[in-house]
């Protein structure tokens, strides 16, 4: 204040001096000598104040300036603030974790990346409350070039929400309502049944692997039992009820060729009726099998009605096809190898 009051007086001589000169222009050198003379005695007297009033305000200026921005300090429950902390210094600067209220009633909504801007770094924040109240945000701590700078403090008032009951009327609380059902809710269900579902089919292949088919069944039964069933199996059928004649013969010379291959190791099933009859003629007569001549005839008149049936779409009558039926049975039940080897021995014994 001091340096002040000379500088003015200063500029007081000076004018002075200024008025001197227009006054008389005889006197210009002794008066400018006066000046600079006053001005050197002023400058070697106060040139301490000087100079410490410019390191300090060098220093002012050099000085890297912290400071808090808030875009307003009165809210209502809810609503969001900006809260901004500036630094005017770029280069090694830590923003520490930001520090609320001590009651914990203002909630950090979202903290924003550094923002630069000149010679400046912006760190921005949204803060909101959910409580009424006067709150104070305390000094927040920066760090610059390991330099420790403080914020300024910040009062926060938080208002209530008026309602107009006149213009709002009041309603009962209502029930709760169930949500809608999606499929995320049904999702562990599912996979429960899909492990389920893997679960039956593993057991299934384990048990069923191993079980045989109704062919392979009937196929591990002995010849004669085989074609037992198959005639069975062709009377429940009712294929010449129902006027599959063919089909019917077709079946039962199967049967009775099936039954005569596997016994007797006769390839009848590719064999014509007479190559059939032929060949069991000629191993009837050399293997000693004895088998009785009215069961190659009967045999013979089976396959050649079976032929007419399929070839010659001959159709014969209900008693005929019993006939045949009941001939086809005892073939297979005179064939038999135990009936065989009774008969050999009756003959050995005549």
């Amino acid at each position: 204040m001091k340096l002040i009051i000379e500088i003015n007086t200063v500029k007081f001589h000076l004018l002075r001096g200024v008025g001197d000169v227009f006054l008389s222009q005889n006197n210009s050198e002794s008066l400018l000598n006066r000046i600079l003379l006053q001005f050197n005695e002023l400058i070697k007297k106060h040139l301490l104040y000087i100079v410490l009033f410019i390191g300090f305000f060098a220093a002012a200026q050099n000085q890297p300036a912290v400071s808090v921005k808030i875009d307003t300090t009165k809210i209502r429950i809810g609503e969001q603030i900006n809260y901004q902390i500036i630094v005017n210094e770029i280069d090694d600067v830590q923003f520490p974790k930001l520090h609320l209220d001590a009651l914990k009633r203002i909630e950090l909504v979202e903290s924003f990346k550094i923002d630069s801007l000149k010679n400046q770094l912006i760190k921005k924040y949204a803060l909101t409350s959910f409580d009424s109240g006067r709150y104070v945000l305390p000094q927040q701590t920066v760090f610059i070039k390991n330099k420790m700078f403080l914020t300024d403090s910040v009062i926060i008032d938080v208002a209530t929400v008026a309602v107009d009951t006149i213009k709002q009327p009041m309603y009962h609380i209502k029930n709760i309502k169930n949500e809608p059902y999606t499929f995320s809710d049904f999702i562990s269900y599912f996979w429960w049944l899909i492990l389920l579902l893997i679960a039956i089919a593993v057991i299934l292949y384990f048990v069923l692997k191993d079980k045989p088919t109704h062919e392979e069944q009937l196929a591990k039964l002995p010849p004669f039992d085989l074609a037992k069933q198959r005639l069975k199996e062709l009377d429940n059928k009712q294929l010449w009820q129902h006027n599959k004649v063919k089909l019917y013969y077709v079946e039962l010379t199967d049967i009775v060729r099936s039954f005569i291959e596997r016994e007797m190791n006769i390839p009848a099933l590719e064999s014509t009726t007479d190559e059939l009859l032929e060949t069991i003629t000629d191993f009837n007569s050399s293997s000693n099998l004895n088998i009785p001549k009215e069961t190659i005839i009967k045999l013979q008149k089976l396959l050649q009605e079976a032929d007419l049936v399929k070839f010659a779409k001959s159709k014969p009558l209900s008693n005929e096809i019993e006939i045949h039926r009941n001939d086809a049975e005892d073939i297979i039940d005179v064939l038999h190898p135990k009936n065989i080897k009774e008969n050999t021995e009756k003959e050995d014994d005549k």
